[in-house]
């Protein structure tokens, strides 16, 4: 479930290995580039946090993170 915290939607993403989790990576990666939206991440092993929000609009939440972070869960589904 994404969380709104400090103006960013934020979500952990947990994985049984690094594998699993490298190749979510790569799909969120492609989304990215299609949305010209990228988020700011970290992956450790199996856990990927990852943030969003609008840096050319005042570093808030704006539509275009909504539309990304939808993307993302529906990865998961």
């Amino acid at each position: 479930m994404w969380k709104e915290e400090n103006n960013q939607l934020t979500r952990t993403f947990v994985f049984e290995n690094f594998s699993e989790a490298f190749a979510f990576m790569a799909r969120v990666a492609l989304l990215a580039e299609i949305h010209g939206h990228h988020p700011e991440w970290c992956n450790v092993y199996n856990k990927v946090d990852i943030k969003l929000s609008t840096h050319d609009d005042g570093n808030k939440i704006t539509d275009k993170d909504r539309k990304l972070a939808a993307e993302i869960g529906r990865l998961m589904e």
